[in-house]
Protein backbone atom coordinates (compact mmCIF):
# COMPACT_ATOMS: atom_id res chain seq x y z
CA UNK A 1 0.00 0.00 0.00
CA UNK A 2 1.41 3.61 -1.04
CA UNK A 3 0.67 6.26 1.07
CA UNK A 4 1.16 10.29 0.33
CA UNK A 5 1.10 12.86 2.55
CA UNK A 6 1.80 16.76 1.38
CA UNK A 7 2.43 19.88 3.21
CA UNK A 8 3.95 23.07 2.66
CA UNK A 9 0.95 25.08 0.81
CA UNK A 10 0.15 28.03 1.52
CA UNK A 11 -0.80 32.05 0.45
CA UNK A 12 1.56 33.95 -0.93
CA UNK A 13 1.89 37.08 -3.07
CA UNK A 14 2.90 37.48 -6.93
CA UNK A 15 6.34 36.76 -7.14
CA UNK A 16 7.24 34.81 -3.99
CA UNK A 17 8.06 31.51 -3.23
CA UNK A 18 6.91 28.02 -1.61
CA UNK A 19 8.36 24.65 -1.45
CA UNK A 20 5.71 21.76 -1.15
CA UNK A 21 6.94 18.59 0.16
CA UNK A 22 5.21 14.84 0.26
CA UNK A 23 6.36 12.02 2.36
CA UNK A 24 5.64 8.55 0.92
CA UNK A 25 5.66 5.27 1.94
CA UNK A 26 5.39 2.48 -0.03
CA UNK A 27 6.86 1.17 -3.14
CA UNK A 28 7.22 4.47 -5.63
CA UNK A 29 8.09 4.56 -9.58
CA UNK A 30 7.70 7.91 -11.07
CA UNK A 31 6.36 10.38 -9.07
CA UNK A 32 4.66 13.54 -9.96
CA UNK A 33 2.68 16.78 -8.59
CA UNK A 34 -0.55 17.96 -10.37
CA UNK A 35 -2.89 21.06 -9.59
CA UNK A 36 -6.52 21.38 -9.45
CA UNK A 37 -8.10 25.19 -9.41
CA UNK A 38 -11.93 25.72 -8.67
CA UNK A 39 -13.73 25.02 -11.46
CA UNK A 40 -10.99 23.62 -13.82
CA UNK A 41 -9.70 20.26 -15.14
CA UNK A 42 -6.62 18.49 -13.32
CA UNK A 43 -3.36 19.89 -14.74
CA UNK A 44 0.08 18.05 -14.89
CA UNK A 45 2.88 20.26 -13.37
CA UNK A 46 5.88 18.36 -13.11
CA UNK A 47 7.08 14.59 -13.11
CA UNK A 48 10.73 12.76 -12.27
CA UNK A 49 11.33 8.82 -12.53
CA UNK A 50 12.52 6.92 -9.70
CA UNK A 51 16.34 7.17 -9.73
CA UNK A 52 16.35 10.77 -10.31
CA UNK A 53 17.37 10.95 -14.13
CA UNK A 54 14.35 12.50 -15.78
CA UNK A 55 12.26 15.21 -15.12
CA UNK A 56 9.94 16.88 -16.87
CA UNK A 57 7.65 20.34 -16.49
CA UNK A 58 4.33 21.52 -17.48
CA UNK A 59 5.55 24.77 -20.07
CA UNK A 60 3.41 27.06 -17.86
CA UNK A 61 5.93 26.31 -14.77
CA UNK A 62 9.07 25.73 -17.00
CA UNK A 63 11.57 27.87 -15.17
CA UNK A 64 10.03 28.32 -12.07
CA UNK A 65 9.26 25.31 -10.67
CA UNK A 66 11.61 22.34 -9.74
CA UNK A 67 10.71 18.84 -9.12
CA UNK A 68 12.98 16.64 -6.57
CA UNK A 69 13.50 13.98 -4.48
CA UNK A 70 15.11 12.53 -1.68
CA UNK A 71 14.44 8.52 -1.36
CA UNK A 72 16.85 8.06 1.64
CA UNK A 73 13.75 10.16 3.66
CA UNK A 74 11.34 9.36 1.25
CA UNK A 75 10.18 12.50 0.45
CA UNK A 76 9.21 14.68 -2.91
CA UNK A 77 9.36 18.04 -2.72
CA UNK A 78 8.33 21.12 -5.33
CA UNK A 79 10.16 23.87 -5.66
CA UNK A 80 7.91 27.20 -6.70
CA UNK A 81 9.58 30.49 -7.24
CA UNK A 82 8.16 33.54 -9.34
CA UNK A 83 4.31 32.36 -8.06
CA UNK A 84 1.60 34.21 -10.48
CA UNK A 85 -2.07 34.28 -9.45
CA UNK A 86 -2.74 31.62 -12.30
CA UNK A 87 -0.83 29.53 -10.01
CA UNK A 88 -3.51 29.02 -7.15
CA UNK A 89 -4.84 25.74 -7.24
CA UNK A 90 -4.58 22.22 -4.74
CA UNK A 91 -1.50 20.61 -5.31
CA UNK A 92 -1.42 17.04 -5.37
CA UNK A 93 1.54 14.54 -5.41
CA UNK A 94 1.44 11.25 -7.28
CA UNK A 95 2.71 8.22 -8.15
CA UNK A 96 2.28 4.64 -9.96
CA UNK A 97 1.71 7.35 -13.40
CA UNK A 98 0.40 5.48 -16.29
CA UNK A 99 3.53 6.47 -17.96
CA UNK A 100 6.14 9.08 -16.51
CA UNK A 101 4.94 12.35 -18.33
CA UNK A 102 3.25 15.30 -17.59
CA UNK A 103 -0.31 14.82 -18.95
CA UNK A 104 -0.09 11.17 -17.12
CA UNK A 105 0.16 12.70 -14.05
CA UNK A 106 -3.45 13.23 -12.82
CA UNK A 107 -4.04 9.68 -13.91
CA UNK A 108 -1.84 8.50 -11.13
CA UNK A 109 -2.78 5.30 -9.28
CA UNK A 110 -1.97 6.95 -6.23
CA UNK A 111 -2.41 10.46 -4.62
CA UNK A 112 -2.33 12.47 -1.48
CA UNK A 113 -4.67 14.46 0.23
CA UNK A 114 -3.06 18.14 -1.36
CA UNK A 115 -1.88 20.90 -0.25
CA UNK A 116 -3.60 24.34 -1.39
CA UNK A 117 -1.56 27.16 -2.70
CA UNK A 118 -3.09 30.52 -3.04
CA UNK A 119 -0.92 33.32 -4.82
CA UNK A 120 -2.40 36.80 -4.44
CA UNK A 121 -1.54 40.39 -5.71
Amino acid sequence: QVELVESGGGSVQTGGSLRLSCVFSGYTNCMGWFRQAPGKEREGVAVISRDDTWTDYADSVKGRFTISRDNTVNTLYLQMTSLKAEDTAMYYCATRLPGCTVPSSPSAVYRGQGTQVTVSS
